[in-house]
């Protein structure tokens, strides 16, 4: 072997980890992925199994299938007027009705989003590895030592808070709060703002653990504070993108607050319900239009709100 390939292979220490490297650690990715794979298909075979499930169960009967062709023919012509014969005096029109029902409906998610960002940005800093990590927490005064011994409590009192949220559906919570209080506003708002509290803060944390360090590197480095450092070296880096998700959240809340409705709440869903209930099909395509267009709109203003934010 030449003098000067031998040099370079000592220099560079490049003889063992060519090319023919990248084919075993594809090949490690490729195993792990596919036993991912075979994994998922192992459960999905396993659950099929104990619950029994039948594709003949998805055949309707005379009477369902009936009921399923009445409904879908008034899909191209929705009502503009009630069904009903017997009207009070002085009601609203239908497409006014559908548009107030929209309104309460964006009022509900709004309300419980507004909660949610709260709860969701103080639980998401609790829980942030780098709220903790980026602070200085050298030195033996007493504040210092204070902030040591609190930090394991309020790290770990935060994520199992965040798991207690998240782990019941908002559609659970408004059965519970219904029974407890009634029906009244506050309760469905809050029956969604828990659930979606603690799933925004589990997102944030994450999102400030895995934002660029480079900026709170260098404040802390040009002697900075620890609040310094964090929210004005880490916290912008990552609010754009807790933003965005914020902003795909009240989508969410948006369908959460119609689906509230068949509880008794008067968003879209009371109406949708209360037609269905009537035989009304008309009047169901109308409300359910006035909810698809509601969820597009919204979802327009939201993905240029995050293309804005994030691009």
């Amino acid at each position: 072997m030449p003098v000067e390939l031998q040099t370079d292979e000592r220099r560079t220490g490049e003889k063992n980890t060519g090319p023919a490297s990248l084919p075993r650690q594809g090949g490690r990715l490729l195993g792990l992925r596919g036993s991912v794979i075979v994994a998922i298909a192992v459960a999905g075979l396993w659950a099929g199994l104990v619950l029994d499930l039948r594709p003949g169960d998805l055949i309707p009967s005379e009477g369902g299938l009936s009921l399923a062709r009445e409904l879908f023919s008034h899909a191209l012509s929705p009502a503009w007027t009630y069904e009903a014969r017997d009207l009070p005096p002085g009601i609203q029109p239908l497409p006014l009705k559908a548009l107030e029902a929209a309104q309460v409906t964006i009022a509900f998610a709004a309300a419980a989003m507004s909660l949610s960002l709260v709860l969701g940005l103080l639980l998401g800093f609790a829980a942030s590895t780098a709220t903790w990590s980026e602070n200085p927490l050298g030195g033996e005064g007493p504040l210092n030592r204070l902030r040591r011994g609190a930090r394991p409590l309020i790290y770990g009192s935060a994520r199992v808070l965040i798991a207690l949220l998240r782990s019941v559906h908002e559609l659970l919570w408004a059965v519970l709060l219904l029974a407890a209080f009634g029906l009244s506003q506050l309760s469905a708002i809050i029956a969604i703002a828990i659930p979606y509290s603690g799933t925004l803060a589990k997102v944030f944390s994450e999102m400030l653990d895995e934002a660029p360090r480079d900026s709170a590197r260098a404040l802390r480095a040009a002697g900075a504070s620890s609040a310094q450092v964090f929210f004005f070296g880490l916290l912008p880096r990552a609010l754009p993108e807790m933003s965005a998700y914020a902003l795909y959240r009240f989508e969410c809340a948006l369908r959460s607050s119609a689906v509230l409705g068949f509880f008794g709440y008067p968003t879209l869903g009371y109406y949708i319900a209360a037609s269905f209930e009537n035989l009304h099909y008309g009047e169901i395509w109308t409300y359910l239009y006035t909810l698809f267009a509601l969820v597009a709109v919204a979802d327009w203003w939201s993905g240029a709100m995050r293309r804005r934010l994030v691009g």
